[in-house]
């Protein structure tokens, strides 16, 4: 097996993993960062962005992506496509594999790979996703002013997605599977007092609507089998997220969810060395800016970590 030496190595791509990049390359790093099963990460499945600085006529999510990695590689980061299969952190310099046949030697590792929204699993849901189907309310909620909007699930989030809604959109419903909700009772007060959030108890999405111009409905049945569709412009998931971290059991600590447990206000995990950055150990915000953010502290750390190793 081929083995090659870095200083620092980044897995996953996104703002985090690309920012992180930009900020080691330019600290003259080398960089080599491996883009994933999905480069640019989730911001590729959203349409318009408005919420990003510096871009007041909004970006797409891929341009935005495309952007960043230009600058990354502008400034001497080597990004190439390729998933790492394995890691050894128990031992330094740590050893990464990548498609399972070419190994690679790093002084540092930043850990980027993400968290993935989960989905009900609908065919029609993966059709539309990204034409009226999305799984963050921040990110694409401004789009549907003044439209009618669901939101799936009944915990916290899903009652804080709705609320946020309920203040941009004409109509929010709250499909709910069981026939109660799960969040705290301030959050389910907050819901059931809002004029125009909808909670439908004890239904299910049978099917996501629409044509060619994106989603127009959503295909419902409730426990006792009937059926009913509601006209929406959106169809919110609020059903939770999955950290990207399998990869990492047993090396790095992860909490009760899976995410990446890192020093508060740090990137710094329990290996000397390994940094996390972006939604892989956030979640709570995961927006792309804090991502990003969370990626330029990373390379900072590596950068102070590589000059102080040796003292």
């Amino acid at each position: 097996m081929e083995t090659e030496s870095v200083k620092c190595l980044i897995i996953g791509s996104g703002p985090a993993g690309y920012t992180a990049a930009i900020y080691a390359a330019r600290a003259n790093l080398s960089p080599v960062l491996y883009e994933g099963l999905e480069p640019g990460g989730q911001l590729t499945t959203t349409t318009h962005i408005e919420n990003f600085p510096g871009h007041p006529d909004r970006i797409t999510g891929v341009q935005l992506m495309e952007d960043i990695k230009a600058q990354a590689v502008k400034y001497g980061a080597d990004v190439r496509y390729g998933i790492v299969t394995a890691v050894d952190f128990s031992k330094k310099p740590f050893d990464i594999t990548v498609d399972g046949r070419h190994t690679i030697e790093a002084e540092t590792v930043i850990v980027a790979t993400g968290a993935t929204a989960k989905y009900l699993g609908l065919e029609s849901e993966q059709l539309y996703k990204g034409m009226g189907v999305s799984a963050c309310a921040t990110c694409d909620g401004f789009l549907y002013k003044g439209k009618n909007v669901a939101v799936v699930g009944g915990g916290d989030t899903a009652c804080e997605e709705a609320s946020y809604l309920a203040g941009i959109c004409n109509k929010v419903y709250m499909i709910v599977r069981k026939d109660y909700l799960r969040a705290s009772k301030a959050m389910q007060h907050r819901v059931m007092t809002t004029p125009n959030i909808e909670i439908l108890f004890g239904h299910n999405t049978v099917q996501v609507l629409g044509d060619e111009n994106g989603v127009n409905g959503v295909l419902l049945r409730n426990s006792e089998g009937a059926e009913k569709v509601i006209d929406v412009d959106g169809f919110f998931l609020a059903i939770g997220h999955h950290p990207n971290t399998e990869l990492f059991k047993g090396q790095l600590e992860l909490d009760d969810a899976g995410y990446i447990v890192t020093k508060p206000g740090t990137p710094i995990t329990n290996i000397e060395g390994v940094f996390a950055a972006g939604d892989v150990q956030d979640p709570h915000y995961r927006q792309a800016i804090t991502a990003a953010g969370s990626g330029c502290m990373a390379a900072l750390e590596v950068e102070h970590y590589l000059m102080t190793k040796d003292e």
